[in-house]
């Protein structure tokens, strides 16, 4: 498996090795994004075991980790009778372990669901045999919300506890394109569109098909993992994934609003919003609001997104072609698809124009915050600022065929005057984005005005 990028966790993992002393490491993250090949990577070379929890009985899986470490220690009566408690476990390991040792457990929400007290386990096992024992423990989780409320949060058995946490991300734009070094940057979009940074997902992208072949054999043939993940994933983190489908159904095809979501879905406003929550805390969606508001839970101009490109690309092209899918009619699928594609592929773009700001901060200023600004019917897709210094960037995003010319910039120059953020003192910059460049009109007035211009993801210099 290629493994790309995730260089800052590994360093700080090793840096926390090389002190020799005991850790309780806490790693999380969504699903598919690459939390147990980093800690493969990380273990590598090393003394450790690596238990992956599930749905079994505590003691069922209490004899597999009896056999794993038994197997370790060469105690066939361990690997035979295994373990009958986590309090043993730990013992164990604290009597027989020689030098440093690492105790990885992967999926640690399993354990929870099947035992409710057993952080308490833990807190007591980490106290008593393990945290002057010079253990390295890992407990590792895909459900965000149940890591945060056993480990994280003041209230958590394991809180106090832990030496680091590591919220595992998506890869960003520039991080995925490792995965494929020959494609271009257009094809590249195409594919971190349909994936995201989910490296799972991309793994499964063969780099010799094109993007509607992928797509046909990887995602439209019912067989294949990608067809029913979104499905399996909500399956997995709720007892009522129909309602949750519906919200982020209405979503995907532009209810936005929280009173659209309401009118589209027919469920309460109480419910619904502790859904909306529990899908934020998840990484699947976000509310937007304007980045200039002062106080953003409270701003009412709030707007949700799905942020999660496969979960989105699932619902636009998936969800509500199943039938014609199951009859593998893929290619009217893929007319269906037609121009709203290029759309996504658009919004894509803007996304990762947000994420590449930060590789032009020399060239402008220190941001504190990045996002976007709307109000009455006015939109501009990249706003970042700095509160200490007044300093505020303005961008356009065009993902389009036509060269970005200087109607464009004026345009920008014109919502600008209606931002209201320090309209007296602030210091203005602009930048434009374009996939095919900029007139020659437009790269002399750039010039001229101190304007940054992106082609794809390169800086042209006036």
């Amino acid at each position: 498996m290629k493994f790309i990028n995730r260089e800052t966790e590994l360093k700080a993992l090793r840096d926390k090795w090389a002190k020799g002393e005991s850790q309780l490491i806490i790693v999380y993250g969504k699903r598919r994004v690459g939390k147990t090949e980093l800690i493969k990577q990380f273990i590598k070379g090393k003394e450790a075991v690596y238990f992956l929890a599930d749905k079994r009985t505590p003691l069922e899986q209490l004899r597999e980790l009896g056999q794993i470490i038994g197997d370790m220690f060469n105690d066939d009566m361990l690997k035979s009778h295994g373990f009958e408690n986590w309090l043993e476990v730990f013992n164990y390991i604290k009597k027989r372990k020689k030098g440093k040792f690492i105790f990885a457990i992967d999926e640690y929400p399993y354990l929870v669901e099947t035992d409710k007290s057993i952080s308490s386990v833990f807190q007591k096992g980490w106290d008593e045999c393990l945290k002057d024992a010079g253990i390295f423990l890992i407990l590792s989780g895909s459900s965000i919300g149940m890591m945060e409320s056993e480990a994280l949060t003041y209230r958590a058995p394991l809180y106090g506890r832990r030496t680091g946490q590591f919220l595992i991300k998506p890869l960003l734009f520039k991080e995925a394109r490792q995965f494929f070094p020959k494609k271009d940057f257009d094809e590249c979009l195409g594919v971190y569109t349909i994936t995201g940074g989910i490296p799972a997902y991309i793994l499964q992208w063969d780099g010799a098909l094109s993007i509607k072949d992928n797509i046909k054999e990887k995602i439209f043939l019912s067989t294949e993992f990608l067809h029913n993940e979104v499905e399996f994933i909500l399956k997995e983190e709720f007892r009522e994934p129909k309602n949750y489908l519906s919200i982020l159904r209405a979503i995907s095809w532009g209810k936005r609003k929280f009173g659209e979501i309401v009118n589209e879905t027919g469920l309460e406003k109480n419910i619904l919003t502790k859904y909306l929550m529990t899908l934020e805390r998840l990484q699947i969606i976000e509310k937007e609001v304007p980045i200039t508001e002062d106080v953003p839970q409270k701003s009412r101009k709030g707007l949700y997104a799905i942020t999660d490109n496969f979960f989105r690309f699932w619902f636009q092209y998936v969800f509500p072609y199943k039938s014609d899918l199951e009859i593998q009619r893929y290619d009217e699928v893929l007319r269906k698809m037609g121009e709203s594609f290029k759309m996504l592929e658009a919004w894509t773009y803007e996304t990762i124009c947000r994420q590449m700001l930060y590789d032009f901060r020399d060239e402008l200023f220190t941001f504190e915050r990045i996002g976007k600004w709307w109000e009455n019917g006015r939109e501009i897709d990249v706003v970042a600022l700095n509160s200490q210094t007044k300093d505020i960037l303005f961008g356009e995003v065009k993902w389009s065929e036509k060269q970005v010319g200087t109607n464009i910039y004026m345009e920008l120059k014109e919502k600008a005057t209606h931002v209201d953020w320090n309209r007296a003192s602030r210091k203005e910059h602009y930048i434009l984005f374009s996939k095919s460049g900029f007139t020659k009109d437009m790269v002399e007035l750039a010039k001229k005005d101190g304007v940054q211009l992106i082609y794809k993801d390169k800086s042209i210099k006036g």
